[in-house]
């Protein structure tokens, strides 16, 4: 198989978006699009990407220089057509030899499988795809042996043309050396004056090289232009993110209110009930239930624990096996020991929990002090009363027990009970003697 590189075209001004992020740093699944196109790239066996950046967007460029380097990013500058964007990254791939892959940086939904077909035909490739409704798209024009004669612009188009139902989809592959030859020579004879990548198909003809054409289906080349467009990729996405964890034993009542992020992991075995919300980096193993409208971010949820409903776990949260986290119950970078609970109304942030431990309703891990975050320690089989605010760094022995409403703010020995509240005192006759002066009073008025 011969080498392989990327260019995406990532140098749109993305003004339909009318949003201060640029166009392809909209998220898919909680994943850029410039993020999925490399993702794409790098599956497809791309071993060099360059990504063709604008002067107006830096931020898409430092995002680029962040996971691949500075090396891979190209300027265009000024835009002067689709040809010319590829042409900003020869000096990237000199020295190349192999095929080329051209493909956007706004296509969410497209996969190495879809790109897979371009390659291994050592000629170049046009990807082609066949919309139920083809529009203003350019029409790919092939003789009876499939060859690739022209593309032709909707508006250039004969009835005949317009008939015809393959459709370019603005990416390809070509050989490194003729490729590049190709779109040097691509003229600018047109009413915007720019130099359009469509050109290099009568070049290649001209040249006697074949020109072939490859398939890929409408939802896979679909770009997201403007925030509807976002959204329905978004929706296509998750529809078929949900079906593939399905068909994998996840078990979902209501697929249809489940939201996933692109790194979610739940295995087989696993209960998502209606209306959860995962963000990036949840880890979920089998046989345990995500209970209606939880959100789970960061963490990872073992075998047999229950979440929820309404609970939300963040960052650093670990539950273990068949641990309760329930209703309105928060925990952040919190290690759970197994069948712990924690079943009503509570914050745990920082530290750790036991096995088999109970924490009371309305429980606070006091850990932060306006500078610092400090961690609260509750020990094996460890018993925490009712509004207990524990308040760190401190650490509850095993099998110690917390009196409801306590303040605890000194460590507490192995099955000791700690309390921190006043004695109770009561006064007899003084509610009623209080009613009777609030009622003399408000009658004098």
């Amino acid at each position: 198989m011969s080498k392989r590189a990327a260019v995406i075209m990532a140098a749109g001004q993305g003004t339909r978006m009318k949003s201060p992020t640029p166009k392809v740093l909209h998220r898919v699944g909680g994943r850029t699009m410039l993020d999925r196109a490399i993702d794409a790239a790098q599956g497809a066996g791309c071993e060099r990407i360059v990504v063709v950046c604008g002067t107006h967007s830096p931020a898409v460029a430092a995002h680029v220089k962040a996971r691949l380097g500075e090396a891979a990013v190209a300027i265009q500058d000024p835009p002067m057509g689709t040809a010319h964007a590829v042409l900003c990254a020869r000096e990237a791939l000199a020295g190349f030899e192999g095929e080329v892959l051209v493909t956007n940086a706004d296509c969410p939904l497209l996969t190495a499988a879809d790109l897979e077909p371009l390659f291994g035909t050592g000629e170049l490739t046009m990807l082609a795809f066949e919309p139920a409704d083809a529009a203003l798209y350019g029409r790919m024009i092939q003789d009876a042996d499939g060859r690739l004669l022209r593309i032709v612009e909707a508006r250039d188009a004969t009835a005949e043309e317009l008939a015809v139902g393959a459709c370019y989809s603005g990416m390809l592959v070509g050989p490194a050396g003729p490729l590049f030859d190709w779109l040097g020579r691509v003229d600018n004879d047109n009413v915007k004056a720019e130099y359009y990548i469509t050109s290099i198909v009568g070049l290649a003809n001209q040249d006697g090289a074949r020109v072939g054409v490859a398939f890929a289906s409408e939802t896979a080349v679909m770009g997201a232009d403007d925030q509807a467009g976002v959204a329905r990729a978004e929706y296509l996405w998750q529809q078929r993110r949900r079906g593939e964890l399905m068909a994998a034993g996840v078990s979902m009542v209501a697929p249809e209110t489940v939201f996933l992020s692109w790194d979610t992991q739940i295995a087989g075995g696993a209960v998502i009930e209606p209306n959860v919300v995962f963000g990036p980096k949840a880890v979920i193993e089998a046989g345990a239930t995500i209970r209606a409208f939880s959100h789970v971010e960061g963490a990872v949820v073992r075998p047999g624990a229950i979440i929820g409903p309404y609970a939300r776990l963040r960052p650093g949260a670990d539950i273990g096996e068949n641990a309760h986290i329930g209703n309105f119950v928060e925990v952040k970078k919190v290690k759970v020991g197994a069948g712990a609970k924690a079943n009503h109304l509570s914050y745990l942030g920082d530290g750790t929990i036991g096995e088999k431990a109970n924490i009371g309703a309305g429980t606070i891990f006091c850990n932060y002090d306006g500078f610092d975050k400090f961690d609260t320690h509750v020990g094996a089989g460890a018993f925490i009363g009712s509004n207990s605010s524990l308040v760190a760094p401190v650490s509850i022995g095993a099998g110690a027990m917390t009196g409801s409403g306590s303040v605890i703010t000194r460590d507490v020995e192995d099955d000791a009970l700690a309390l921190s509240r006043p004695a109770q005192e009561a006064k007899p006759g003084w509610a009623a003697r209080f009613r009777a002066a609030k009622q003399r009073a408000k009658a004098a008025k």
